[in-house]
């Protein structure tokens, strides 16, 4: 059994994500923290922010607290905002493109352990 815990945002650190274009991420709470199944992280894309055509080897559950945004899945295109959520299933090759001009923020729960990014062609 993991312990309990409590993180505060002050205490959430953000990074550039090197493939994309405007991304950050913070990780609220993962396997670094004790949590043995899930990750949640924070994304924000800045306006104008992109990321690009790729696939990971785990699933995404995600929901929008902010901004609109639009997401692309197996082809297909989503304007979202916030309270919408989203099911990436692993293997989709998704993208992100945020042609607002204010930042979308979204949370995304992943499974933890380890996940391949690829970029798509």
């Amino acid at each position: 059994m993991s312990d309990p815990l409590v993180r505060r945002a002050e205490d959430v650190e953000y990074e550039s994500v090197d493939a994309a274009e405007g991304l950050s991420k913070g990780v609220l709470v993962g396997a670094e923290h004790g949590a043995p199944n899930l990750a949640i992280r924070r994304f924000t894309l800045a306006p104008g922010g992109s990321v690009p055509r790729h696939t990971n080897e785990i699933e995404h559950e995600q929901y929008v607290l902010s901004g609109r945004y639009t997401v692309g899945i197996e082809g297909e295109e989503y304007a979202v905002e916030a309270g919408d959520s989203l099911h990436i299933p692993a293997g989709s090759v998704h993208w992100y493109r945020n042609d607002g001009d204010e930042e979308g923020t979204f949370i995304c729960a992943v499974p933890t352990g380890d996940d391949e990014i690829r970029l798509a062609e």
